[in-house]
């Protein structure tokens, strides 16, 4: 075999282990069950988040998912940045990794990227609030239905994700407000 092909090859093993990594989950992450998918789907607000490069500085940040004819899910996520006073969005897809009955999912906004998406503590009974964590403690999101959160139910849910070892303390509430610049 020449060294071109055994490069191409220790290449592509290599970005197959990356991408397969970034669809994981956090060790204590367990993603909920009975997942109703179709009660899932519609319009979430962003409540509270760990902040991260592609969401930073993004106010009025919502997700909206759609059932897809194949099983999956589009995925559009949308947020204002008050600075560069724009929106921004960005659609995606995403898949079930485990089957539609876990909250347990695949994100690709950018292919060959794929990012997990676990839903770990969910409101069960009116899917009015859901948890979710990504492929490692360094994400994490408190979404609702609404654009804001009953202060107890949402010390609730923190103290949720301390447990599970998110760095709750850096969590940063997101600004559902009016829509300004500056």
């Amino acid at each position: 075999m020449t060294t071109a092909r055994q490069f191409s090859i220790l290449v592509c093993v290599f970005l197959c282990a990356v991408v397969a990594g970034c669809t994981a989950k956090p060790y204590t992450v367990e993603p909920v069950t009975d997942f109703d998918v179709s009660r899932y789907t519609g319009t979430w607000y962003e409540i509270m988040r760990l902040d991260h490069r592609f969401e930073r500085n993004l106010t009025n940040v919502t997700a909206t998912y759609e059932m897809l004819e194949d099983g999956g899910l589009l995925v559009t996520n949308r947020g204002f940045n008050r600075k560069s006073c724009k929106w921004k969005t960005v659609t995606g897809k995403a898949s079930f990794q485990q089957g539609p009955k876990v909250g347990s999912l695949s994100v690709r906004f950018f292919w060959p990227f794929a990012a997990g998406y676990h839903v770990f503590e969910l409101d069960k009974e009116n899917y009015n609030w859901a948890v979710i964590s990504g492929s490692n403690r360094r994400y994490l999101w408190i979404l609702g239905r609404e654009p804001s959160m009953p202060e107890a139910l949402k010390q609730h849910l923190i103290r949720k994700a301390r447990a599970d070892g998110f760095a709750t303390d850096k969590l940063i509430k997101v600004d559902q407000g009016p829509v300004t610049c500056g």
